[in-house]
């Protein structure tokens, strides 16, 4: 098993990411990629058209998704790899997942309407597949309106709470978000977990947890994290005999920092994810 470049954790237009499923995989096939994972946040529907174009030109998708989660009030994201993506139970909590965020674009917008920012529900949905908007759309649209310079400028300054646009809501307990993918058919991944901004006594509560709901891997390697990060993270994957991921969370080609194909490679001594898939190498098409 000869294939050393991974991207298990990354975004299409099906959710917030700037480039349709079939450009997504083209793009990193074209990178070097050999295996890419599709990770919408909430939804599986860019699956079929990835892994078509996947299957034509030449490169191994894993089918996957990213959970939002509830978690000691604050909200973290489990990536789910290698899962059924017509699994009906994943389908249908993945649903009100959704029904949760179009609650919240819409609360956003009355928000929004009350502080001078007009037709912002509007506007973030003009930006995303119509289906699926999230903040980030929202962080587009007021980019595009003059209201901040940047998308994080927006995140700062609106989104957060005690700013305008905030709304506090409720996603999927850990529990239930991990037994949905391990349900259907797949491993579970706490994401990015250098990003959470949780004390190290209570990230590990949250591994601990994670790992007994059936979680089986730390995405160890990311675009968020720091050396200091990756280090911190290794050792709390030993610790917990876990499995370590690798991803860049890839959601914008403007974003020139990041670019596919060039994250770090898994330290030697960490337990990688895919041990025991079985891929052949192709040769892109």
């Amino acid at each position: 098993m000869s294939i050393c470049n991974y991207d298990l954790h990354t975004h299409s237009t099906a959710s917030d990411g700037t480039m349709s499923p079939s450009a997504l995989v083209q793009t990193a096939a074209q990178s070097g990629i050999e295996v890419l994972a599709l990770t919408d946040h909430d939804t599986l529907s860019g699956i079929k058209e990835a892994k078509a174009v996947a299957d034509e030109i030449g490169i191994n998708l894993v089918p996957g998704v990213e959970i939002s989660v509830t978690w000691n009030n604050k909200t973290i994201h489990i990536v789910g790899l290698h899962v059924n993506y017509e699994s009906q139970i994943l389908q249908d909590n993945l649903n009100k997942l959704r029904e949760t965020r179009l609650w919240r674009a819409q609360e956003i917008g009355r928000k929004f309407a009350k502080h001078g920012i007009a037709d912002a529900f509007e506007g973030a949905k003009a930006l995303s597949n119509g289906n699926l908007i999230s903040r980030t759309h929202f962080a587009r649209f007021l980019v595009q309106q003059g209201f901040a310079t940047g998308e994080k400028q927006v995140f700062k300054h609106f989104l957060v709470p005690g700013k305008p646009g905030y709304v506090q809501l409720e996603w999927a307990k850990l529990e239930d978000a991990v037994q949905w993918i391990v349900e259907a058919g797949g491993q579970a991944v706490l994401a990015h977990p250098g990003r959470y901004s949780f004390k190290r006594q209570d990230l590990r509560h949250l591994i601990h947890k994670f790992q007994n709901a059936g979680g089986c891997a730390l995405e160890v390697i990311s675009s968020s994290h720091t050396l200091e990060h990756q280090i911190n993270i290794v050792k709390l994957a030993k610790e917990f005999n876990l499995l370590s991921s690798i991803g860049s969370d890839f959601h914008d080609a403007k974003k020139t920092w990041l670019k596919f194909g060039t994250l770090p490679r898994l330290p030697e001594d960490c337990v990688p994810i895919w041990k025991d898939w079985n891929y052949v190498k192709y040769t892109l098409k």
